[in-house]
C-alpha cells in the first residue's frame, strides 16, 4: 500500500503519514493472496486490477467489518460488492461492508 501512496500528491502522502499513527499495516498473507486469486478466477475484476482485489482480500482475511475506499471503479461499486461477498462465502469468509469514506464518518450531527 505504501507503494501506491508514493506516487500520490504531497498532501496525500502527508495524510497517509499522519494516519499511520492510527493504523495497522499488514503484509498480504497466503490466505489473502488465495482469496485475491479467487476473486480474479470468479471474474469480480480482471488481472489488471489484482491490487484492488488484494485490498478487499486483505480486509476480509484480517477480519475487517468495513472497508472504506475512494476506489469507485473496482471496490466501492454496487455491482462488485455482492460478487466479492459471494466469493467470500464460497471460501468460508464473512461478508464485508464496502463503502465510501463519507459513509463511515461521524459528523456529530443528529
Amino acid at each position: 500500500m505504501r507503494d501506491e501512496v508514493a506516487g500520490a500528491p504531497e498532501h496525500v502522502r502527508e495524510l497517509f503519514r499522519e494516519m499511520l499513527a492510527f493504523a495497522e499495516l499488514v503484509e498480504p498473507s497466503e490466505a489473502a493472496l488465495a482469496l485475491r486469486d479467487a476473486y480474479l478466477h470468479a471474474g469480480v475484476v480482471t488481472q489488471k486490477w489484482a491490487a484492488d482485489a488484494l485490498h478487499v482480500a486483505i480486509a476480509t482475511t484480517e477480519g475487517c467489518a468495513v472497508l472504506a475506499s475512494w476506489n469507485f471503479r473496482h471496490i466501492v461499486h454496487f455491482q462488485k460488492t455482492p460478487l466479492y461477498n459471494a466469493v467470500n462465502a464460497l471460501n468460508g469468509y464473512p461478508s464485508i461492508a464496502i463503502c465510501a469514506p463519507a459513509e463511515v464518518l461521524d459528523y456529530g450531527e443528529e
